[in-house]
């Protein structure tokens, strides 16, 4: 069983994922398929990694937006027909970034 740090590093790893092939513009973003799948594919990983925290780790960290992490991530996995672009499209530009920001913080890391 992997320990909430090494999830941890497994979320921020999908953040640094995302960033290092995150198109700088909408349109290209949705013009490229595989982009999308790449980039969904990392979302699960990071849903995914969160959902395997223990909830009392989740409770203690209560800055962080777990419910919506998870939440994205069964969206993703279950209700594939659902999944918004532009709602992929927003959480790469304004909530990954945040995100980053704070799972370091959690670490103990300079943001």
């Amino acid at each position: 069983m992997r320990d909430p740090q090494a999830r941890i590093q497994d979320m921020l790893q999908a953040i640094e994922n995302i960033e290092r092939h995150a198109p700088r513009d909408r349109s290209a973003c949705a013009q490229d398929e595989v982009l999308q799948v790449y980039v969904v594919h990392h979302l699960m990983i990071l849903g995914e990694a969160a959902y395997k925290l223990p909830e009392s780790f989740r409770w203690r960290q209560h800055d962080v937006p777990w419910d919506a992490i998870i939440g994205m991530r069964h969206i993703l996995v279950h209700d594939y027909f659902r999944v918004d672009l532009d709602v992929v499209w927003e959480v790469m530009q304004d909530d990954l970034p945040v995100l980053k920001s704070q799972l370091r913080r959690v670490l103990g890391e300079p943001e």
